[in-house]
C-alpha cells in the first residue's frame, strides 16, 4: 500500500482523535495537578532536614507526615484515573474505526485482488495506536512538559545544582532523539520483514496438502527461513541499540542523581546550603527526567505507533469514506454493460475493453474465452469488487455505484472460481456469515443448489463446523455450498465463474436446474465457462478474447460464427433439454 498520499487519512484519523478532546483536557487537568503533588516528596524532605531537625518537634513532624501521606494519596488518585480515561481514549479511538478499517481492509484487499494472510491489514495498525493511547508512554508525554520546570526549579536552590540538572537532562533528551533516529530504520526493516515471512507462512499453511504432495517442504522452509533470519537480525539490530540507549539512560540518571547529592554535599560542606536542599534537589531531579528515562525505555511502543499512524494514513487515503446512498427499490434482472472498460488495481492495462451486452429477466447470458480473456475481471466488475475505468455496469437502469456495498451483494449473488468456506457452521457460511441465519432461507437456498441431500449426509447436517480450508469436503461439495451460499438472499442476477469446473454429472445437473429456477423467476445468470460445453442453459453469448468482445448475440448464431463444433454443442443442448443427463 502507497504511503505517498496520505493527507485525507491523516485528516480522518486526527478528526476522530479530536472527538475525545474532552477527555485530553481532563488528562492534561489531571498531569498538572499530578505534577505539582509530585513536588511533596522534595518538599517534605527539606521540611524535615531544615525545620523538624532542627526544632526537634515530633508534632511538626507528625503534621507533615499526615499531610504528605494525603497529598501522596491524592497523587496516586489522579494517576490510576488518568490512567483509565487513556484507556477509554484508546477504547473509544479504536471502537469508532474498527467498522471503517475493516470495510476499507475487505475493500482494498479485493481491489488487489490480495488474498489471505497479509499481515499488514489495517486491523493489527489500529491495535498499535489504541495501545499507545492507552499506555503510561502517552501519560509520559502528558508528564514531559514538566521536566524543564522542575529543572529550572532545582537553579532556584543553587546556580551550580541548577547547571548540573539541565546538562544533564540535555544530554538525556540528546540520547532519546538518538535512540529515535538509529532505532527506527531497522525496526521499521524488521517489521515489513517479518510480515513477509508471517504471510509466506500463512500460503504455506493454506496449501500445506499441495506443498507436502509436491515435495516442497524443504524448499518452502528454505525460503521462509530466510525471511524469519533476516527479519531476526534487523529485529536484535533495533533491539540492541534501543537496549544500549536504555541502559544508557538509566545508568546516566542513576548517576546524575548521585551527582546532585554530591554536589549538594559540598555546597552543604560550603554553608551555601542547607542539608533539605541537598536531599530535594536529588529527589526532584529524578522526578524530572523519568518521564524521558521511560519514553527511551520503551520507544517501541511508540515506533509501532507512528508506523500504524501511517499505514493507517495511506489505507483511509486509499479507500474512501462511502458516502450515503438513497436506497433504491429491488431491482429488475436487467443488466447492461456500456463500453465497460477495467483496469486491474495495481496495473496500467486494461483488462477488459470497450465491451457491450444485456442481459434481460429470465435470461442467461454464457461467456465464453480463452484462459486470460477478461472472464474473471467480468465478474470482478458486476460484483462491484473492482470499479469500471471507462464505461458503465448498469442494474436496472442505475450504476452499480449507486448500491452500497452490502445491497449489491444482496442483488447479486456469486460463486467464485475458487470456492472458500469460513470458520462456522455450513447454516453460517450459507447464511453469509450472519449472526441469525434464516434456517427458512439456509434451507431453501441448499435445495436450489442440490447441496440439501449431501448437507443432511454429514456428521451434525447443516450445523457441521467447518474450516477455512472446507475440510473434508470434496471440490463439488464445496461449490455446491458456495452456490447456495450465492442463492441465500435470493439475488436478481447470478454470476457464475466457471461453475462446473468441480462438479460431477450430478452437480451439473444439479447447476443447471438452479440455473432454469433463476431464470424461472426472472432473474438473470451470467455464467462465465473455458468452454462452450457449460453454457447449455444460456440464450445468449459473449465471446472475449484478450479483453475485447469477439461476438455478441443469440447462443447457437454466436456458436456458428465463432466455435467449429458448434453443431455438437447444440446436439448436446438438446439432449439436455430433452431430459438427457450433462
Amino acid at each position: 500500500m502507497s504511503l505517498d498520499s496520505t493527507h485525507s487519512g491523516r485528516t480522518e484519523l486526527r478528526a476522530i482523535l479530536r472527538e475525545n478532546r474532552g477527555l485530553f483536557w481532563a488528562v492534561g487537568l489531571f498531569s498538572v495537578f499530578m505534577n505539582v503533588l509530585m513536588l511533596t516528596g522534595p518538599l517534605y524532605m527539606l521540611q524535615v532536614y531544615d525545620r523538624v531537625l532542627g526544632s526537634r518537634s515530633e508534632e511538626t513532624l507528625i503534621a507533615l507526615t499526615i499531610l504528605m501521606a494525603f497529598l501522596f494519596s491524592v497523587m496516586g488518585i489522579l494517576d490510576f484515573v488518568r490512567g483509565r480515561v487513556l484507556a477509554r481514549i484508546g477504547a473509544k479511538f479504536q471502537a469508532r474505526l474498527d467498522h471503517r478499517v475493516f470495510t476499507a481492509v475487505l475493500e482494498y484487499d479485493s481491489r488487489a485482488n490480495r488474498k489471505s494472510g497479509n499481515t499488514d491489514n489495517g486491523l493489527k495498525e489500529l491495535e498499535a495506536v489504541r495501545r499507545f493511547l492507552s499506555s503510561p508512554v502517552c501519560g509520559a508525554f502528558f508528564d514531559l512538559p514538566f521536566t524543564p520546570i522542575f529543572l529550572a526549579g532545582i537553579l532556584l536552590f543553587h546556580p551550580y545544582l541548577g547547571i548540573l540538572a539541565l546538562v544533564g537532562g540535555g544530554v538525556l533528551i540528546a540520547i532519546a532523539i538518538l535512540n529515535q533516529i538509529t532505532t527506527s530504520a531497522p525496526a521499521r526493516q524488521a517489521n515489513a520483514a517479518t510480515m513477509q515471512s508471517d504471510t509466506l507462512a500463512e500460503q504455506l499453511r493454506g496449501e500445506a496438502e499441495m506443498v507436502r504432495a509436491l515435495g516442497m517442504s524443504d524448499a518452502a522452509f528454505a525460503r521462509w527461513y530466510r525471511q524469519r533470519h533476516a527479519a531476526l537480525a534487523d529485529a536484535i539490530l533495533s533491539a540492541d541499540r534501543s537496549g544500549g540507549y536504555t541502559s544508557l539512560s538509566k545508568t546516566l540518571r542513576l548517576l546524575l542523581q548521585s551527582a546532585m547529592l554530591g554536589l549538594g554535599a559540598y555546597l552543604v560542606l560550603q554553608g551555601l546550603v542547607t542539608p533539605g536542599v541537598m536531599i530535594a534537589s536529588s529527589i526532584l531531579l529524578g522526578r524530572a527526567l523519568a518521564p524521558v528515562d521511560l519514553l527511551i525505555g520503551q520507544w517501541q511502543i511508540v515506533q509501532a505507533a507512528r508506523r500504524a499512524w501511517r499505514t493507517l494514513s495511506a489505507l483511509l487515503s486509499e479507500v474512501d469514506r462511502p458516502g450515503p446512498r438513497t436506497a433504491l427499490p429491488r431491482p429488475r434482472a436487467v443488466l447492461t454493460a456500456e463500453n465497460l472498460t477495467v483496469v486491474p488495481p495495481g496495473t496500467t492495462q486494461a483488462s477488459l475493453r470497450m465491451v457491450n451486452f444485456d442481459v434481460q429477466p429470465g435470461e442467461a447470458l454464457g461467456i465464453i474465452g480463452p484462459s486470460g480473456a477478461g472472464k474473471s475481471t467480468l465478474a470482478r466488475a458486476i460484483t462491484g469488487v473492482w470499479n469500471p475505468a471507462g464505461g458503465r455496469l448498469r442494474l436496472d437502469g442505475a450504476a452499480l455505484d449507486q448500491f452500497d456495498a452490502a445491497t449489491l451483494g444482496r442483488h447479486v449473488g456469486y460463486l467464485p472460481q475458487r470456492v472458500r468456506l469460513f470458520d462456522g457452521t455450513i447454516a453460517e457460511n450459507i447464511a453469509g456469515l450472519s449472526l441469525t441465519p434464516d434456517d427458512a432461507k439456509v434451507v431453501e437456498a441448499a435445495k436450489k443448489a442440490a447441496a440439501h441431500n449431501l448437507i443432511l449426509r454429514l456428521p451434525d447436517g447443516y450445523d457441521t463446523p467447518v474450516k477455512g480450508a472446507g475440510g473434508l469436503l470434496s471440490g463439488g461439495q464445496l461449490q455446491r455450498i458456495g452456490l447456495a451460499r450465492a442463492l441465500y438472499d435470493d439475488p436478481v442476477v447470478l454470476v457464475l465463474d466457471e461453475p462446473n469446473a468441480n462438479l460431477d454429472n450430478e452437480g451439473s445437473e444439479a447447476l443447471n436446474q438452479a440455473v432454469r429456477a433463476i431464470k424461472g423467476e426472472g432473474g438473470a445468470v451470467l455464467i462465465m465457462a473455458h468452454r462452450p460445453s457449460a453454457i447449455q442453459e444460456c440464450e445468449k453469448l459473449l465471446v472475449l478474447d484478450d479483453g475485447m468482445p469477439r461476438a455478441f448475440g443469440p447462443r447457437d448464431e454466436v456458436l456458428r460464427r465463432t466455435v467449429q463444433n458448434a453443431a455438437q454443442i447444440a446436439d448436446s443442448s438438446a439432449q439436455r433439454k430433452g431430459g438427457g443427463v450433462a
